[in-house]
């Protein structure tokens, strides 16, 4: 199994001295104002690949409610995931809980059908380029909707295109209560994973139930990405035993 980080590609070093196989970063590291040949040689000079990127679409550009502007949002997503493929993504995380989140009073019906028309449209983009969406339920204190696995397969079988999946985060399902075992009855919805430990602190810190979790994903035959997604204390002295304490889990399982 293939360990990864979300961190900036700044940090390649550090991940890959503690053995972290990738990097994920944000799509919005991608629209830094930097020159994008700029971007491109930092990413080719970084000794870790980026096969993920998340942090999808920026709060301020609407995917529900009144506001909605579905070109400015196509152009968006073309742009960015022609820049994810230039640098060697596959992946694009879709969380961006501020962009999806349902407006107060806005009818929770015609949300989810413009859900469904932005990932009609993403998926669109998604032929022309390759890269693969994968909608990530977040807990409730983040999101007013898609907080369940359940409910981003729902999403996902509603757009039916084979470019949209669902991601399982640990942090999210624990934060919510959400069955670890759920990962089995949408197995062949799943398509990448994040990791955090009690406190969306580093892996290996707190009590969530790691064993039974990777015992699920192996049971299921998941051969995807597994990346952390965490509020490291201090990246460079954690990154080691969390990488240490995964494997073990990863090996342990089952």
């Amino acid at each position: 199994m293939q360990f990864g980080v979300c961190t900036g590609i700044e940090n390649a070093d550090i991940a890959q001295a503690a053995g972290f196989a990738f990097i994920e970063p944000t799509v919005r590291s991608l629209h830094s104002g930097k020159d994008f040949v700029v971007i491109q040689a930092s990413h080719a000079a970084a000794g870790l690949p980026t096969p993920t990127f998340n942090v999808f679409v920026p709060g301020d550009l609407k995917i529900t409610g009144l506001t909605v502007d579905l070109a400015k949002l196509q152009a968006y997503v073309a742009e960015s995931l022609r820049r994810v493929k230039s640098v060697g993504g596959s992946l694009v995380v879709f969380g961006s809980g501020g962009a999806r989140n349902i407006p107060d009073g806005f009818s929770r019906d015609a949300a989810w059908q413009q859900l469904i028309d932005f990932l009609q449209m993403v998926a669109d983009e998604c032929d022309k380029s390759g890269v693969t969406i994968a909608i990530e339920p977040l807990n409730r204190k983040e999101s007013n909707v898609i907080n369940s696995v359940a409910e981003g397969v729902a999403l996902a079988k509603a757009v039916d295109r084979s470019a949209i999946r669902v991601l399982a985060d640990l942090y999210h399902m624990e934060e919510d209560g959400e069955p670890t075992d759920t990962v089995v009855e949408n197995a062949v919805w799943l398509t990448h994973v994040h990791v955090a430990d009690s406190g969306r602190l580093s892996p290996g810190t707190g009590a969530y139930p790691y064993a039974a979790f990777f015992g699920y994903l192996k049971s299921m035959g998941y051969s995807g990405h597994i990346a952390v997604e965490c509020k490291w204390q201090d990246f460079e002295e954690e990154a080691i035993p969390a990488v240490a304490y995964l494997r073990k889990m990863w090996d342990e399982a089952g």
